[in-house]
């Protein structure tokens, strides 16, 4: 039986390959993990217990499903055999045009990476801040005098996409269009969800990426679409794949994230008062962070199996698909002692919330830089706040997992 599953009709369950031997096979579908509309990451850690290291589901297309933080980091670095050309589960249909830059291989995708990285480096990202603290402020102050709000919509979505839609020189106003086409491309169940919000969102960009490709300016969007690849400019339909999969990061992941922070902080008075004592105290503030980041993973990207080798006493063959899952590494008792513990003062929070190696995500640092900011304006004039009574968060999970819904009150 061929490795390559594409064929299997969406929704079916893919037949087990020759290649997979019965005990490895497991009953795990990453749009219905059991727990996870109580708490994501800890619906992961118990099927990281209860599984062999590597495994293989029948779920979205057949799949291999590797849990442990060792192997998650050596796939993510190894893009000889486990390549990055096919990142979503179930499979996109044949044909569908590849996600730009993530859905390249060195070092092709060096070449398109780079004015990515140019544009959201440090020294860059600080230019940004008094930008990103003056849209937190007015969020949260329109929110304060009310007592209450629903985070994800009043905050959460609003900082990110402020700023992001500022770098790519769009217009506001077209927030409450670009967010729903965003959260279906992510979280989308199906192939044809995800597809049909890929699209949408290139019919919304095609006709301002012609206009930058023709006149472009010093915004982020124009430095995407005119990439030159080193035997001239990348195509418009390159362009168009490139500025699509930019634009859904920035209007998601750093929402999701604060979502989950929020709702931990809500969740966990003594963490709040800890941050809230110190807040300014620089160090112990990036190092909270980095502990909560650790523990509320994200983004979960698959690979493609290159050629047949054995790896790990498992034998994998060309085609076959795994989810090397990022938040797994966080979760990980090998790797982090008492992992679904949040320890401000552990030592080394280890995690791979933004990847490994070359395509180590590079809006990382721009992603910290809010998170750090959210906490320090929030914290500063809500320093007391809890889930509303009789309400209770909304989780996903996916190949994004994030926060639908989060009602919060304060005195």
């Amino acid at each position: 039986m061929s490795a390559d599953m594409t064929s299997v009709p969406e929704g079916e369950l893919a037949p087990r390959p020759d290649h997979v031997p019965a005990a490895l096979e497991r009953d795990f579908n990453i749009y219905d993990v059991p727990g996870s509309a109580e708490d994501v990451q800890a619906a992961y850690a118990a099927i990281q217990q209860a599984n062999p290291d590597i495994f293989w589901t029948p779920h979205n297309g057949g799949h291999w499903v590797a849990t442990r933080g060792q192997d998650i980091i050596a796939m993510q670095r190894d893009y000889h055999h486990f390549s990055h050309k096919h990142i979503v589960l179930p499979p996109m249909p044949k044909g569908t045009p590849r996600q730009i830059p993530l859905e390249m291989d060195p070092p092709e995708h060096a070449r398109y990476r780079r004015p990515l990285m140019q544009s959201l480096m440090p020294a860059i990202v600080s230019e940004l801040e008094s930008k990103v603290r003056d849209v937190a402020i007015e969020a949260i102050e329109r929110v304060l005098p009310q007592g209450e709000c629903e985070f994800i919509e009043d905050f959460a979505k609003i900082l990110p996409i402020h700023v992001f839609l500022e770098l790519v020189d769009l217009p506001i106003s077209d927030k409450n269009r670009l967010l729903p086409i965003a959260e279906r491309s992510v979280r989308g169940h199906t192939a044809e969800i995800r597809l049909n919000a890929q699209q949408e969102m290139g019919g919304y960009l095609l006709d301002k990426i012609r206009a930058r490709r023709e006149n472009p300016g010093d915004d982020l969007l124009s430095k995407l679409v005119n990439v030159n690849v080193g035997d001239g400019r990348i195509s418009e339909m390159e362009a168009v794949s490139y500025s699509t999969l930019v634009l859904f990061g920035g209007l998601d992941t750093v929402a999701g994230m604060i979502g989950f922070i929020a709702r931990f902080l809500a969740m966990n008075p003594g963490h709040r008062r800890q941050l809230v004592e110190r807040l300014d105290d620089e160090d112990f503030v990036k190092h909270a962070i980095e502990e909560m980041i650790r523990r509320h993973g994200l983004a979960n990207t698959a690979r493609v199996i290159v050629e047949d080798f054995e790896y790990g006493g498992v034998n994998f063959r060309a085609g076959d698909r795994i989810l090397p899952a990022n938040l797994w590494v966080g979760m990980d008792d090998r790797v982090n002692e008492n992992p679904l513990v949040v320890d401000f003062n552990r030592e080394k929070p280890v995690h791979a919330a933004f990847g490994n190696g070359p395509h180590a995500c590079p809006g990382a640092v721009l992603a910290r830089r809010e998170v750090r900011i959210f906490l320090q304006e929030w914290l500063s004039r809500i320093p007391d706040f809890r889930i509303k009574a009789g309400t209770k968060p909304v989780l996903a999970t996916g190949m994004v997992n994030g926060v639908l819904r989060l009602d919060l009150c304060w005195p």
